[in-house]
């Protein structure tokens, strides 16, 4: 290897266009060692901040119970059904993939034996097909074993449009096929890059067939176990109280050695974020709090004077963003609003959709709500940094809203509304009740006042408004409004299934109980083709451009208007080791958490 090239693997580690393990693996190959490898990178300014300090415990148990505070509480525990990351951290508590995501943003094994490769035939070469072996001897809570049965029903289970899982885009085109009892095939209908979606992290979680078959495609909300889980994690399932409480004991027959540390842990939701904040850092209460959507000038007062926890920041690829409806909510078609059979009877004049993002301080809204915690953007897609769009810039300018509404036809009535055609610029602007929010919401309504624009703001519990109850008429997925906020996860250091949210075939609707991840029923032809020629991309560089491409395409139209990146955010006690990634669920090694007294 000559330095040339040397310099070319260290650039593609710092873009994030290969990890950390695949350049000191590389670097083997030359007969390198791999603290040699981890020298360059220090050299580099590439040094590895460790997430988790080695892990210390000897034995499982002993450590008493951990405590978490969760103030959007889980309201189901089936990982198929998550709505939102509340829904998705509670599943975690119990489930498990065949392989996670860690902080570097590589594979780690879970229920798998090992991470399948190019160099050992796991991964084939044509792109067509990727092959999982299982650990063995895994069993379910319950004592029943864990086998390749189990990873094929899960395929069957959200594959099939009648179940209505919110995983059914990660399963829909592909096929699992058992070849033995603990080793699965995963096919794919073309080659296909971003092999590791099925079975792994947020969306491979799996549940057993055993308990589930009976519960496949319609009768799929009735399963018991969607409130009672029995996974293969290192905690077993106790108590449940929907928005309120989970509790689990630790697994005395897990699959990892020495593990878990505690013998249980209680999952308090409700409250606010503010309050679960105080609960760790200040008055050490609890020993974890997780998605700290907080005023940073509040979270460095109470890190300040005697704290006994502290705010841990975890990159990752989390956008705020407000959603502009592409439909109209107003109207009943069939029994539904906010149908695709209709259009949003003012977003449909291009100039009112793009006003809005020039109504958006952005700058305001990180120098006085977020601080450290967030960063303005104008990218939906805003990690990894070979991803990020250079081609957008945000603006806030309530001058060129004015006059883009003006030139548009909207004229100020004598009650300083504008209209044309009868129609006023009246919006709802609902989002889920936090002080952050909130205060963007007020931030955004003043300057839509000064442009002609009336807003009505409009703020639901988190509970209520990131729910999976398809008869709660104020679920997000629903889009009962105009406009909306929320945070969405990547999940994944690949953007393919992030940007999965934004196809036409996603939208959410009645017809799959509004579990589509669409939730703006945004249709555009010229996106969902970059999105396919993307999924059988093969080219890095060439599959980089088309997710550019697609961002570009959702930001200009515009049918989102990002906000903030957020990175992970975390209130953790001093004593609580934790291990944490911004590209997997915040419990995605809750095996590792333990106690340095």
């Amino acid at each position: 290897m000559n330095e040339r090239e040397l310099q070319d693997l260290i650039g593609a580690v710092r873009e994030n266009r290969i990890g950390r393990r695949s350049f000191v693996q590389i670097l083997s190959v030359f007969g390198l060692s791999a603290p040699f490898a981890n020298l360059l990178l220090a050299h580099a300014g590439l040094a590895q901040t460790p997430v988790a300090a080695p892990y210390k415990p000897t034995k499982a148990g002993g450590g008493g119970v951990l405590k978490i505070l969760s103030w959007q509480g889980p309201t189901l525990l089936n990982p198929h059904f998550a709505v939102g990351t509340k829904d998705q951290e509670g599943s975690r508590l119990f489930y498990e993939p065949l392989a996670a995501w860690d902080a570097d943003g590589n594979l780690v094994p879970m229920l798998a034996a090992e991470i399948p490769g190019v160099e050992d035939g796991g991964v084939a070469a044509d792109g067509l097909s990727v092959t999982w072996k299982l650990k063995r001897d895994v069993l379910w809570h319950d004592g029943q074993p864990f086998t390749a049965d189990d990873v094929v029903f899960n395929w069957e289970y959200a594959s099939d449009p009648a179940t209505a899982s919110t995983t059914l885009g990660t399963y829909r085109d592909v096929t699992a096929e058992k070849i033995d009892q603990y080793t699965v095939r995963v096919h794919f209908a073309m080659p296909t890059p971003f092999w590791a979606d099925a079975f792994v992290g947020q969306r491979g979680l799996i549940i057993p067939k055993h308990l589930y078959e009976a519960y496949k495609g319609a009768a799929s909300r009735d399963a018991p176990t969607n409130l009672q889980p029995v996974g293969t994690g290192p905690y077993r399932f106790v108590d449940f109280k929907p928005g309120d409480l989970v509790r689990g004991e630790r697994n005395p027959n897990y699959h990892f050695p020495n593990r878990p540390y505690f013998d249980a842990f209680e999952m308090k939701g409700g409250g606010d974020a503010v309050s679960a904040a105080r609960a760790v850092i200040q008055a050490g209460e609890y020993d974890f709090a997780e998605n700290m959507q907080v005023e940073d000038e509040l979270l460095r007062k109470l890190e300040s004077n005697g704290a006994r926890g502290s705010i841990v920041i975890v990159p990752s690829g989390a956008v705020e963003h407000i959603q502009l409806n592409a439909t109209d909510p107003w109207t009943e078609v069939d029994g539904e609003r906010s149908s695709i059979k209709t259009q949003h009877p003012l977003f449909s004049d291009p100039a009112v959709a793009r006003a809005m993002t020039l109504l958006v301080d952005r700058a305001s809204v990180e120098q006085f709500i977020y601080g450290r915690t967030g960063k303005a953007t104008s990218n939906v897609l805003n990690n990894p940094p070979r991803f990020v769009s250079k081609n957008t810039k945000w603006e806030f300018s309530i001058d060129k809203a004015n006059q883009l509404l003006e030139a548009a036809g909207w004229k100020r009535g004598a009650d300083g509304i504008r209209a044309k055609d009868d129609k006023k610029l009246k919006l709802v602007f609902h989002t889920s009740i936090n002080g952050p929010r909130q205060k963007t919401q007020a931030i955004v309504k003043h300057a839509c006042q000064q442009a002609g624009i009336e807003i009505e703001i409009k703020a639901t519990i988190a509970s209520v408004y990131f729910s999976s109850d398809i008869g709660n008429p104020d679920m997000s997925k629903k889009f009962p409004a105009d406009l909306q906020m929320a945070t969405v996860n990547m999940l994944s250091p690949d953007p393919q299934a992030f940007m999965r949210q934004w196809v036409s075939w996603e939208a959410a609707q009645k017809a799959n109980k509004w579990q589509g991840i669409n939730t703006t029923r945004w249709h555009s032809v010229d996106y969902d083709k970059a999105y396919r020629a993307a999924e059988a991309e093969l080219d890095p560089v060439k599959r980089a451009a088309l997710f550019i491409a697609m961002n570009d395409m959702v930001v200009n139209a515009p049918t989102d208007i990002p906000v903030v990146y957020r990175p992970n955010v975390h209130a953790v006690a001093h004593q609580l080791v934790t291990a944490l990634s911004g590209w997997d669920c915040v419990f995605f090694n809750l095996k590792d958490w333990y106690r340095d007294v």
